[in-house]
């Protein structure tokens, strides 16, 4: 397995943004969850933007810890580091 110099701590940051993201999707959702509440948080439309500004800053976030981990892992090289940051970084932004 690659990297781990950072004991693969960067899955919680997407693992933050993906629970972030779920409560993004199910903000307006009624139906009761197993306690009867509704699943749906109803947060405001500018909660919700700020919520999904969270997440791609979590996502950023992600890319680069993983890609560092993966230059200080000897996994990638300067350049290989460098290629797949920017390509990364764009998918995110996108």
């Amino acid at each position: 397995m690659s990297g781990g110099h950072f004991d693969y701590g960067q899955y919680t940051i997407n693992e933050i943004a993906d629970n972030i993201q779920t409560v993004i999707d199910q903000n307006n959702d009624t139906t009761p969850d197993e306690f009867g509440y509704p699943r749906g948080r109803q947060y405001r439309p500018e909660v919700v933007a700020k919520l999904n500004e969270a997440v791609k800053h979590l996502r950023i976030a992600y890319v680069y810890a993983q890609r560092v981990d993966w230059l200080l892992s000897d996994d990638d090289g300067e350049e290989s580091f460098l290629q797949h940051l920017e390509k990364e970084l764009k998918e995110v932004r996108a």
